[in-house]
């Protein structure tokens, strides 16, 4: 798949679909790219086809405990996402039949971060009363916890061999899964924002760079070894503090970002340069966008759900 400045211009809404009636505040494309799955505050999950109809074909619903922060387990028929109301536990269901194969309690405070190891059964949750967890699907009980001095993010690298958590929206500090008890083997201190938190962490797909996302008008990005500011992303709008997404194309070259204003921006990682500004005329915000990981589209949403497709091909 070979990106370049022509394609992503060229990239128009296909398809859009209106299944939700409140906000999608979450997706996630399965690793296969073959689905997309969505979780809205209407307490609707739904799982999309991206291959063959390009289609929603179905519908389940956590109306007790609400959804949000949906993540695709490594195995793709299972799922993990974060309760939004009632309580503050994590839960792993199944696609296949609907059921629910674990809870995992322990946080005490509303989940604001949930990344999925990319290779196998352990996962990462972060919460509002300032901890982290490190879980494995096959327990209930918590593998690690670290107690943090405020709010935190966490990812997962493209491997699964170490973590980042980004805390107080002023550093990053990266983990070794083997032997994160340990603490930290580094820590990134960056110049902390003035107006705004980071509310999220996403690695490129070859591991080399960081995006923090924050709730204000300014994405970052630093390099994954030595956390030297690369790029400051800007041109977007938030000024009401919405945790608008933001992520990397497959190759890494460039960064999509929702925005209030219901477009899409996207930046070069390399020079920093406005590459494209796209409109799916979605009604609301856009609050989620994220590239297929195998297919050439583009998935983004407010309570709509578009999907799009380059219009040239090189």
């Amino acid at each position: 798949m070979k990106l370049l400045d022509s394609v992503v211009k060229s990239f128009r809404v296909a398809k859009v679909f209106r299944e939700n009636n409140e906000k999608i505040n979450s997706v996630d494309f399965a690793p296969n790219g073959e689905n997309l799955i969505s979780a809205s505050d209407d307490d609707s999950i739904v799982i999309y086809d991206c291959c063959t109809e390009g289609k929603p074909k179905r519908t389940l619903y956590s109306k007790k405990y609400g959804v949000d922060h949906i993540n695709y387990t490594h195995a793709g028929n299972t799922v993990i996402y974060a309760s939004n109301k009632v309580d503050d536990a994590i839960r792993y269901q199944s696609l296949h039949d609907n059921k629910y194969l674990r809870y995992f309690t322990g946080h005490t405070k509303r989940v604001v971060t949930l990344s999925m190891s990319p290779v196998d059964d352990t996962f990462l949750s972060g919460s509002l009363d300032k901890t982290i967890r490190l879980w494995d699907l096959r327990s209930p009980n918590c593998q690690g916890l670290m107690h943090l001095p405020g709010r935190p993010c966490a990812s997962f690298d493209p491997e699964g061999l170490i973590f980042a958590a980004g805390i107080n929206s002023e550093m990053i500090k990266l983990y070794d899964l083997r032997s994160f008890d340990k603490g930290p083997f580094t820590t990134f201190r960056l110049t902390p924002d003035k107006d705004c938190d980071w509310t999220r962490l996403k690695f490129s797909s070859d591991g080399k760079m960081i995006l923090i996302s924050t709730n204000g008008s300014t994405l970052r990005l630093i390099d994954a070894f030595h956390g030297e500011p690369l790029q400051t992303f800007m041109g977007h709008i938030n000024t009401k503090g919405l945790y608008l997404e933001a992520s990397f194309s497959p190759d890494a070259q460039y960064i999509l970002s929702g925005s209030q204003d219901g477009r899409i921006h996207v930046w070069s990682t390399e020079d920093g340069s406005k590459t494209a500004v796209l409109d799916g005329k979605h009604p609301g915000p856009l609050q989620c966008v994220q590239f297929n990981p195998r297919y050439m589209m583009i998935a983004s949403t407010c309570s709509n759900m578009a999907f799009w497709l380059p219009t040239v091909e090189e």
